[in-house]
C-alpha cells in the first residue's frame, strides 16, 4: 500500500483486464460492452479508493472542520466519465481501451443514472458535492441509497404512465458496501423517566428497531487529490430472520421484520395520501438524520482531546431544505440522553452547528408533520421539539410581551385544528444562518413567509444565489465548446475560474470565433436529433429552432402557457398563405418533466402531451429527463423557456446550465432569471410578464374581472379550438381551459400571455439573423461565471460555515510513491517498519 496503482497505457489495460477476470469472473472469450463498462469502472474506482483513504486520513490528522450536507435527494447522473475528467484520465483511458477493441464512449452509454433524486434540490446537491471536492474543501454528503427512484415515465394515449426505476438491476460498481459502518434506528416505543445523581433523565425504549448501513460513493474534485464521500443509508432489519415463525410453518411472518425494514429506503417519496405513506416518510426522513448525526457524532470523539464545546468548531451541518430538519431534534436527544449534557449547553452546541437552505416561497409547500404521528413514531422527539418550541417562546415573549399574533406565527407547533411541526420553523429556531438560494427569493423570504423571523434576526439571514459545476455542464455536456475555449485562452484554467472567460469578450466580433460556435452548436444540435430519432422515433428539421422547456410539471411553472401559446402558433400557420408561411421561422418545441403522481391537475399535465403537431414547421415533443438525457438536450437548446409566475421560482438551476452552453432565455424576472438578467445583459435576453410587486394587484384585478375582458383576444380563440374538441375529446381537455377560465387564474397565464407573444416575436426576429443570435449567445456563454457552483460553495464556506480548505498532497514522485506528505502517527511508523521488515 506504499505506491499508487500507474496510469500508463500498459497499467491501465491491466488493470481493466484484471477486473474482467477477477471481479467479474469473465474469460477473455466471455465479456461483453457492459462487462468491459463495469470493469473500466471498477479500474477507476481503485484510483478514487487510493485518493478518498488518503483524503480521509489527511483531514482525520490536519483535525479539520468538515461541512456535513444532509439531502434527501443527490442527482449525481453517471460516474464514470465526471470522475475521468475530474482525474484527468480521460485520454489515457481511451487510448488504452482502443487497443483493447472498445471505444470510451461508447461505454459511457451503458452507465445507468442513479435514481437518488426528482429535481432541482438533487441536482443542487450533486454539484455542491462537486464544487466541495474541487475546493478541497473538508466534506461529507449524506443522503438515502433508494432502491428504487421516483420513477421512469412513459407518456400512453396522452397520459403519464409510471413505472418502478429500478436503477439497481445491474449493480452499482461506483459504490462501496460498509459492513462495518451501521446504526441501530428506533421507532415508536415510549419514554421512562429515571434519575440519575439527582438529576432526571430521559430513556427511550421499546418499539420496534432497524440498522441503517453506510454505502460511500467517492467524489473526486477536478486537478486536485481531494476525494469526498457522499455516504448514503439502507435500511436492514436489526434480526435476519424469524427463525420460529419459519419452523412453524409461517414464511410470510419469517420474512416480515426484513420486509417492514427495507422498505424505508425502497422509494423516493413514497405516496403520503394515506396515514401509511405518511408514517413510512417520516421514517425515511428519520433514517437519514439518525445514521447521520450518530456517524458525525462518532467522527467526533475520534479526537484526541473530547470537548463538547468544540463542537461546532469542527462540526458544520447544512440542512438542504426542511426534509433533515429532525437532524437538530437528534443531535440534542443524543447530547442529552445518550452524552448526557444538560439541556442548556446541549442547546447552544445545537444552534450554532446547522445552517439551514430554503428552497421554496410557498407557504403551501412548507413541510408539516402531524403531532400525533411523531408522537407515535418519534415519542422522545416530540418532548425535545417542545422544549425547544419553549425555549424559543420565552426568548419571542421577552422580546415581544403579550404580542400573541408574534407566539403563534413564530411558534414551532402549529395549534388550529390537529396540531402540526411546522419544519421550516424548527429548522430556522435551530439554526446558526437561514439562506435562500438567488436575491429576490431572500428578499421574498425576509418579507413574505419568514417576515416575523427576520425581524427578531435579521443577521440570521443571508443570500446564496444557485450555482451548477462547469465541469459536468460544460466540460463533460459540451466538450467541443470547452475544447473552443482551451485553445482560444491557451490553457483550461477556465474550468476552476470561469471568470476568465470574461477575456472572451472581444472575440465575439471575430467572425471565425463565431463561426466555430455555431458550427458546435449545429453539431450538439445533429446529436440531439440522432437521439430524437432514435428514442421518440421522430425525425426533426435540424435547422429548426430548438425551444425547449425542461423542468418539474407544475402549475407555477407554467408549461399550460407554453402549449398555449404553440396552439396559437399553429392557428396562426393554418391561417396564413403560402407565401406568409414562407417568413415563419421553424420550431421544434420540446417539453420534458415529470408531474406528481398526486396531484391530478399535473398527473394529466397540459395538451403537451395529446398534441403532436407533426406539420407547418412545428414539432413538439414530449421527453423524459435524466441527468445523461440532459447533457444531450442542453448543449443542443438554443431558446430555453423559464416561465413562472414572478415570486414563485426560488431560483432554478437549469437556467444556468443553459446559457453556460450558449443558449438564449425566454424568461419572466423570477428565480435565479432576474441575476442572469443582470449578467448577461437585457440585450441578450428576452424578458417579460408581471414583476413580483405587482402579482398581488393583478390577481386582484383577475378575481373582479369579467373572464371575456381579463383574457387578451389571443388567448380566448385558443380557448374556443380547445372547446370544440380540434386538438381532443372536449371532456378530457376542458377542464385544462377552466382551471384558469373562471377567474381563477392564480398563476397569471391570462395576464402574462400577451407580452409572451410580443416576447415570442422578439425570438423570431432575431433568428432571422444568424449572426446576431449566435453572438448573443456566446455572451450568455461567457458571462455565465457568476453561475458556478464553486461561487456559490466559496461564499458558503466563508460566511456561513467559517470552514477554510484543506488540500492533500498528491503522489511525490514520478514513480507513483504513496508518500504525499502525509504525517504518520508515531505507532503507524512503527507498524510500516515492522511490515517493511
Amino acid at each position: 500500500m506504499d505506491s499508487y496503482q500507474g496510469s500508463d497505457k500498459l497499467a491501465l489495460q491491466q488493470s481493466i483486464v484484471h477486473h474482467v477476470e477477477y471481479t467479474l469472473a469473465r474469460t477473455r472469450f466471455d465479456f461483453s460492452k457492459f462487462h468491459s463498462y463495469q470493469a473500466l469502472s471498477h479500474s477507476v474506482r481503485d484510483r478514487l479508493i487510493e485518493a478518498f483513504n488518503d483524503t480521509n486520513l489527511h483531514f482525520h490528522q490536519m483535525d479539520a472542520k468538515r461541512i456535513y450536507y444532509l439531502s434527501l435527494e443527490f442527482l449525481i447522473g453517471r460516474c464514470l466519465q465526471n470522475a475521468l475528467v475530474n482525474l484527468d484520465l480521460e485520454d489515457d483511458y481511451r487510448d488504452a481501451l482502443m487497443d483493447l477493441g472498445y471505444k470510451l464512449e461508447e461505454l459511457y452509454d451503458e452507465e445507468v443514472d442513479p435514481a437518488l433524486g426528482n429535481g432541482g434540490l438533487g441536482r443542487l446537491a450533486a454539484c455542491f458535492l462537486d464544487s466541495l471536492a474541487t475546493l478541497n474543501y473538508p466534506s461529507f454528503g449524506y443522503g438515502i441509497r433508494y432502491t428504487y427512484g421516483i420513477f421512469k415515465q412513459l407518456i400512453k394515449d396522452g397520459y403519464q404512465v409510471e413505472s418502478p426505476d429500478f436503477w439497481l438491476n445491474h449493480g452499482n460498481p461506483w459504490e462501496i458496501e460498509r459492513l462495518d459502518v451501521q446504526y441501530q434506528i428506533r421507532f415508536y416505543g415510549f419514554v421512562k423517566k429515571v434519575w440519575d445523581h439527582g438529576v432526571e433523565r430521559s430513556v427511550w425504549e421499546g418499539g420496534e428497531t432497524i440498522m441503517a448501513r453506510a454505502y460511500d460513493t467517492p467524489i473526486p474534485g477536478y486537478n486536485t487529490q481531494n476525494t469526498i464521500a457522499l455516504r448514503l443509508w439502507k435500511s436492514h432489519p436489526a434480526s435476519e430472520f424469524d427463525f420460529s415463525s419459519f419452523n412453524t410453518g409461517d414464511y410470510f411472518k419469517a420474512l416480515e421484520q426484513r420486509q417492514k425494514a427495507e422498505y424505508i429506503t425502497s422509494v423516493l417519496y413514497p405516496n403520503d395520501s394515506t396515514d401509511a405513506g405518511k408514517e413510512l416518510r417520516l421514517k425515511q426522513q428519520y433514517l437519514l438524520v439518525s445514521a447521520s448525526m450518530q456517524d458525525i457524532v462518532r467522527r467526533f470523539k475520534r479526537r484526541k482531546v473530547l470537548d463538547w464545546n468544540a463542537f461546532p468548531q469542527k462540526v458544520a451541518v447544512q440542512l438542504n431544505d426542511t426534509h433533515p430538519a429532525l437532524a437538530i431534534v437528534e443531535l440534542l436527544r443524543i447530547l442529552i440522553d445518550i452524552e448526557q449534557l444538560d439541556n442548556m449547553s446541549a442547546w447552544q452546541i445545537v444552534t450554532k452547528s446547522f445552517n439551514y437552505t430554503n428552497h421554496t416561497v410557498l407557504p403551501e409547500a412548507l413541510e408539516k408533520w402531524g403531532v400525533p404521528l411523531i408522537e407515535k413514531l418519534l415519542p422522545r422527539h416530540l418532548e425535545i421539539i417542545y422544549l425547544i418550541n419553549f425555549l424559543f417562546l420565552e426568548k419571542v415573549q421577552q422580546k415581544y410581551p403579550n404580542n400573541w399574533g408574534k407566539l403563534s406565527a413564530l411558534s414551532i407547533v402549529e395549534e388550529e385544528g390537529t396540531k402540526k411541526v411546522r419544519m421550516a420553523n424548527l429548522s430556522i429556531v435551530g439554526s446558526k444562518f437561514v439562506n435562500g438560494v438567488a436575491k429576490i427569493h431572500t428578499e421574498l423570504l425576509k418579507t413574505t413567509i419568514f417576515k416575523e423571523f427576520f425581524e427578531m434576526h435579521p443577521n440570521k439571514f443571508q443570500n446564496k444565489t444557485n450555482g451548477v459545476t462547469p465541469r459536468r455542464w460544460v466540460r463533460c455536456a459540451n466538450p467541443a465548446l470547452a475544447a473552443l475555449y482551451d485553445r482560444v485562452l491557451g490553457n483550461d484554467k477556465w474550468v476552476l475560474d470561469m471568470e476568465l472567460l470574461k477575456q472572451l469578450e472581444s472575440n465575439v466580433s471575430d467572425p471565425q470565433f463565431v463561426r466555430d460556435f455555431q458550427m458546435i452548436k449545429m453539431e450538439n444540435k445533429e446529436r440531439f436529433v440522432h437521439w430524437i430519432r432514435k428514442t421518440c422515433q421522430v425525425d426533426l428539421n435540424v435547422d429548426s429552432l430548438f425551444d425547449i422547456q425542461v423542468k418539474r410539471i407544475h402549475e407555477y411553472k407554467r408549461q399550460l402557457m407554453n402549449i398555449l401559446y404553440v396552439i396559437y402558433r399553429y392557428l396562426i400557420i393554418k391561417e396564413s398563405t403560402p407565401e406568409e408561411r414562407k417568413r415563419i421561422v421553424p420550431r421544434s418545441v420540446c417539453f420534458g418533466g415529470k408531474s406528481s403522481s398526486l396531484d391530478m391537475l399535473m398527473q394529466k399535465e397540459s395538451l403537451n402531451q395529446s398534441i403532436q403537431l407533426l406539420m407547418l414547421l412545428i414539432m413538439i415533443i414530449k421527453l423524459e429527463i435524466s441527468q445523461n438525457n440532459a447533457q444531450i438536450i442542453i448543449p443542443a437548446a438554443e431558446l430555453s423557456q423559464h416561465i413562472s409566475t414572478a415570486g414563485t421560482e426560488a431560483s432554478g438551476t437549469s437556467n444556468m446550465k443553459f446559457i453556460m452552453n450558449g443558449c438564449l432565455i425566454l424568461g419572466t424576472l423570477d428565480g435565479a432569471n432576474v441575476e442572469i438578467d443582470e449578467a448577461v445583459g437585457r440585450e441578450n435576453i428576452f424578458i417579460f410578464g408581471t414583476q413580483v410587486e405587482d402579482v398581488d394587484n393583478m390577481k386582484e384585478k383577475m378575481r373582479n374581472t369579467d373572464p371575456h375582458e381579463y383574457f387578451p383576444q389571443e388567448l380566448l380563440k385558443v380557448f374556443a379550438e380547445i372547446d370544440n374538441g380540434r386538438f381532443g375529446h372536449n371532456d378530457e381537455l376542458k377542464w385544462i381551459v377552466d382551471s384558469i377560465r373562471y377567474k381563477n387564474d392564480n398563476y397569471l397565464v391570462g395576464q402574462d400571455f400577451k407580452d409572451y407573444i410580443k416576447a415570442q416575436q422578439q425570438v423570431d426576429d432575431l433568428y432571422r439573423q444568424p449572426n446576431e443570435w449566435a453572438k448573443k449567445s456566446i455572451y450568455n456563454a461567457i458571462r455565465s461565471y457568476k453561475f458556478s457552483s464553486d461561487r456559490t460553495i466559496y461564499e458558503y464556506a466563508e460566511e456561513i460555515w467559517q470552514l477554510k480548505p484543506i488540500k492533500v498532497p498528491g503522489p511525490a514522485t514520478q514513480k507513483h510513491e504513496r508518500v504525499k506528505g502525509v504525517a504518520l502517527s508515531k505507532s503507524q511508523q512503527e507498524m510500516a517498519e515492522k511490515i517493511k521488515h
